[in-house]
Protein backbone atom coordinates (compact mmCIF):
# COMPACT_ATOMS: atom_id res chain seq x y z
CA UNK A 1 0.00 0.00 0.00
CA UNK A 2 1.08 3.28 -0.82
CA UNK A 3 1.90 6.04 1.67
CA UNK A 4 -0.70 8.34 0.48
CA UNK A 5 -3.17 5.47 0.74
CA UNK A 6 -2.49 4.58 3.82
CA UNK A 7 -3.18 8.15 5.37
CA UNK A 8 -6.05 7.93 3.27
CA UNK A 9 -7.17 4.99 5.56
CA UNK A 10 -5.75 6.48 8.45
CA UNK A 11 -7.64 9.77 7.82
CA UNK A 12 -10.64 7.73 7.26
CA UNK A 13 -10.28 5.73 9.85
CA UNK A 14 -9.72 8.18 12.91
CA UNK A 15 -12.43 10.66 11.25
CA UNK A 16 -10.08 13.62 10.47
CA UNK A 17 -12.16 13.66 7.04
CA UNK A 18 -15.69 13.28 7.64
CA UNK A 19 -17.85 12.95 4.01
CA UNK A 20 -21.24 13.88 3.76
CA UNK A 21 -21.88 14.33 -0.59
CA UNK A 22 -25.58 13.64 -0.31
CA UNK A 23 -25.48 16.29 2.89
CA UNK A 24 -23.08 18.64 2.42
CA UNK A 25 -21.15 20.60 5.08
CA UNK A 26 -21.21 24.98 4.71
CA UNK A 27 -17.35 26.03 4.36
CA UNK A 28 -16.51 29.55 5.58
CA UNK A 29 -16.84 30.92 2.20
CA UNK A 30 -20.02 30.25 2.33
CA UNK A 31 -19.54 27.31 -0.86
CA UNK A 32 -21.24 24.16 -0.29
CA UNK A 33 -18.74 21.29 0.31
CA UNK A 34 -19.02 16.79 0.53
CA UNK A 35 -16.01 16.69 2.64
CA UNK A 36 -14.65 18.37 5.93
CA UNK A 37 -11.43 17.70 6.93
CA UNK A 38 -9.73 18.43 10.93
CA UNK A 39 -6.09 16.70 10.64
CA UNK A 40 -5.58 18.34 14.12
CA UNK A 41 -7.46 15.03 15.21
CA UNK A 42 -4.15 13.26 13.37
CA UNK A 43 -2.26 14.28 16.88
CA UNK A 44 -4.33 12.30 19.09
CA UNK A 45 -3.10 9.48 17.24
CA UNK A 46 -0.06 8.44 17.45
CA UNK A 47 0.10 5.32 15.32
CA UNK A 48 -1.44 7.70 12.37
CA UNK A 49 0.53 10.75 13.35
CA UNK A 50 4.12 8.67 13.07
CA UNK A 51 3.09 7.72 9.92
CA UNK A 52 2.54 11.31 8.99
CA UNK A 53 5.71 12.75 10.44
CA UNK A 54 7.73 9.91 9.11
CA UNK A 55 5.98 10.69 5.81
CA UNK A 56 6.98 14.58 6.06
CA UNK A 57 11.00 13.62 6.53
CA UNK A 58 10.88 11.22 3.55
CA UNK A 59 9.20 13.53 1.31
CA UNK A 60 11.19 16.43 2.73
CA UNK A 61 14.55 14.52 2.72
CA UNK A 62 13.50 13.43 -1.42
CA UNK A 63 12.26 16.81 -2.68
CA UNK A 64 13.97 19.31 -0.87
CA UNK A 65 17.59 17.59 0.51
CA UNK A 66 19.17 21.38 0.94
CA UNK A 67 16.31 22.47 3.58
CA UNK A 68 18.32 24.01 6.47
CA UNK A 69 15.23 25.14 8.11
CA UNK A 70 11.32 23.40 8.95
CA UNK A 71 8.67 26.17 9.89
CA UNK A 72 4.87 25.77 10.77
CA UNK A 73 2.17 27.87 9.54
CA UNK A 74 0.43 28.85 12.98
CA UNK A 75 -1.57 27.19 14.37
CA UNK A 76 -2.42 23.79 12.48
CA UNK A 77 1.33 23.55 10.88
CA UNK A 78 2.88 23.73 14.15
CA UNK A 79 2.98 20.68 15.89
CA UNK A 80 3.54 18.75 13.14
CA UNK A 81 6.64 21.21 11.39
CA UNK A 82 7.93 20.75 15.75
CA UNK A 83 7.84 17.11 15.48
CA UNK A 84 9.40 17.34 11.73
CA UNK A 85 12.20 19.58 12.76
CA UNK A 86 13.07 16.93 15.91
CA UNK A 87 13.62 14.32 13.70
CA UNK A 88 15.36 16.16 10.89
CA UNK A 89 17.68 17.70 13.74
CA UNK A 90 17.26 21.02 11.89
CA UNK A 91 15.98 24.43 13.44
CA UNK A 92 12.09 25.45 13.91
CA UNK A 93 10.32 28.57 13.58
CA UNK A 94 6.62 29.14 13.14
CA UNK A 95 4.82 31.64 10.94
CA UNK A 96 2.05 33.83 12.25
CA UNK A 97 -0.92 34.75 10.02
CA UNK A 98 -0.05 38.82 11.20
CA UNK A 99 2.67 40.37 13.03
CA UNK A 100 2.02 40.56 16.53
CA UNK A 101 0.73 44.25 17.37
CA UNK A 102 3.27 44.33 20.78
CA UNK A 103 6.60 43.99 21.28
CA UNK A 104 9.37 43.62 18.51
CA UNK A 105 6.02 42.65 16.04
CA UNK A 106 7.53 39.25 15.04
CA UNK A 107 5.52 37.71 12.20
CA UNK A 108 7.90 34.55 12.14
CA UNK A 109 8.75 33.55 15.88
CA UNK A 110 12.13 31.30 15.93
CA UNK A 111 15.42 32.66 14.60
CA UNK A 112 15.76 32.82 10.38
CA UNK A 113 18.96 33.67 9.25
CA UNK A 114 19.10 35.59 6.19
CA UNK A 115 19.18 33.36 2.77
CA UNK A 116 18.60 30.56 5.17
CA UNK A 117 16.76 27.40 3.08
CA UNK A 118 13.16 26.83 4.61
CA UNK A 119 10.46 24.47 3.71
CA UNK A 120 6.99 25.35 5.47
CA UNK A 121 4.94 22.67 6.92
CA UNK A 122 0.68 23.41 6.37
CA UNK A 123 -1.87 20.72 7.58
CA UNK A 124 -4.46 21.23 4.75
CA UNK A 125 -4.23 22.75 1.34
CA UNK A 126 -7.65 24.06 -0.03
CA UNK A 127 -6.77 27.04 -1.82
CA UNK A 128 -3.69 27.38 -0.88
CA UNK A 129 -4.18 30.95 0.12
CA UNK A 130 -2.84 30.76 4.07
CA UNK A 131 -0.15 28.95 2.99
CA UNK A 132 1.34 31.21 0.54
CA UNK A 133 0.73 34.73 2.45
CA UNK A 134 2.94 32.70 5.36
CA UNK A 135 5.45 32.17 2.51
CA UNK A 136 5.34 35.30 1.69
CA UNK A 137 6.25 36.51 5.27
CA UNK A 138 8.76 34.33 5.64
CA UNK A 139 10.22 35.22 2.14
CA UNK A 140 10.65 39.60 3.39
CA UNK A 141 11.98 38.62 6.79
CA UNK A 142 14.71 36.92 4.08
CA UNK A 143 13.97 33.57 4.00
CA UNK A 144 14.65 31.72 0.56
CA UNK A 145 11.51 29.17 1.01
CA UNK A 146 12.37 26.09 -1.06
CA UNK A 147 8.78 24.57 -0.79
CA UNK A 148 5.55 23.42 1.16
CA UNK A 149 4.71 20.17 2.65
CA UNK A 150 1.19 19.20 3.45
CA UNK A 151 -0.74 16.29 4.86
CA UNK A 152 -3.65 16.85 2.49
CA UNK A 153 -4.71 18.15 -0.49
CA UNK A 154 -8.61 18.91 -1.71
CA UNK A 155 -6.77 19.14 -4.99
CA UNK A 156 -8.74 21.84 -6.18
CA UNK A 157 -7.60 23.70 -9.25
CA UNK A 158 -7.56 27.44 -7.73
CA UNK A 159 -4.77 25.46 -5.48
CA UNK A 160 -2.78 24.47 -8.51
CA UNK A 161 -2.98 28.13 -10.03
CA UNK A 162 -2.21 29.64 -6.95
CA UNK A 163 0.91 27.72 -6.11
CA UNK A 164 2.00 27.65 -9.96
CA UNK A 165 1.79 31.54 -10.32
CA UNK A 166 3.77 31.92 -6.69
CA UNK A 167 6.75 29.67 -7.94
CA UNK A 168 6.05 27.29 -4.80
CA UNK A 169 6.69 23.96 -5.03
CA UNK A 170 4.30 22.05 -2.69
CA UNK A 171 4.19 18.31 -1.72
CA UNK A 172 1.44 16.20 -0.42
CA UNK A 173 1.61 13.21 1.51
CA UNK A 174 -2.34 12.15 0.43
CA UNK A 175 -4.86 13.77 -1.80
CA UNK A 176 -8.97 14.22 -2.57
CA UNK A 177 -8.58 11.52 -5.33
CA UNK A 178 -6.95 8.93 -3.41
CA UNK A 179 -9.30 9.12 -0.27
CA UNK A 180 -12.35 9.67 -2.12
CA UNK A 181 -11.60 6.29 -4.25
CA UNK A 182 -11.02 4.30 -1.72
CA UNK A 183 -13.61 5.63 0.69
CA UNK A 184 -15.72 4.13 -2.14
CA UNK A 185 -14.08 0.83 -2.22
CA UNK A 186 -14.01 0.77 1.57
CA UNK A 187 -17.94 1.57 2.13
CA UNK A 188 -17.67 4.60 3.20
CA UNK A 189 -19.58 6.23 0.40
CA UNK A 190 -21.43 5.26 -2.52
CA UNK A 191 -21.15 4.63 -5.96
CA UNK A 192 -23.32 7.94 -6.16
CA UNK A 193 -22.00 9.78 -3.29
CA UNK A 194 -18.31 9.21 -5.22
CA UNK A 195 -19.63 10.70 -8.37
CA UNK A 196 -20.45 13.85 -6.49
CA UNK A 197 -17.29 14.04 -4.96
CA UNK A 198 -15.80 13.26 -8.24
CA UNK A 199 -17.31 16.60 -9.39
CA UNK A 200 -16.56 18.56 -6.45
CA UNK A 201 -13.34 18.28 -7.03
CA UNK A 202 -13.76 20.18 -10.60
CA UNK A 203 -16.85 22.50 -10.06
CA UNK A 204 -17.25 23.62 -6.34
CA UNK A 205 -19.87 25.77 -7.41
CA UNK A 206 -22.65 23.82 -9.48
CA UNK A 207 -21.53 20.00 -8.40
CA UNK A 208 -24.72 19.47 -6.61
CA UNK A 209 -26.71 19.79 -9.72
Amino acid sequence: MTLAKEIARDLLKIKAVYLKPEEPFTWASGIKSPIYTDNRVTLAYPETRTLIEDGFVEKIQAEFPDVEVIAGTATAGIPHGAIIADKMNLPFAYIRSKPKDHGAGNQIEGRVTPGQKMVVIEDLISTGGSVLDAIAAAKREGADVIGAAAIFTYELPKAEKNFSEARVKLVTLSNYTELINLAEAEGYVSPEGLALLEKFKHDQENWQA
